[in-house]
């Protein structure tokens, strides 16, 4: 099952639904998303506006290249020192 992405506009959107009474079961019904989903959304974006949120999800990324990236060259330099080892 291909997995959803909303936008942190829409994320926050249906957070204030809830502040403003909304039940759980009428929100996760109109928007799609699992129950699940939406208490992880109010325990890590509960209070934040949409702009703070849009910018949180793009440290995210970042944080996940940057991850990847050093990953990568610490497999280089691992692979590197083998290398000189040898020789």
């Amino acid at each position: 099952m291909k997995k959803k992405q909303f936008s942190p506009e829409q994320i926050s959107t249906i957070l204030k639904e809830y502040d403003n009474g909304k039940s759980v079961l009428d929100i996760t019904r109109e928007h799609g998303v699992s129950k699940a989903a939406f208490y992880k959304w109010r325990e890590r974006y509960a209070g934040i506006e949409s702009s703070e949120l849009k910018r949180i999800k793009e440290l995210e990324k970042e944080n996940a290249r940057l991850k990847k990236m050093y990953s990568e060259l610490a497999l280089d330099h691992e692979l590197a020192k083998e290398f000189l080892k040898k020789i």
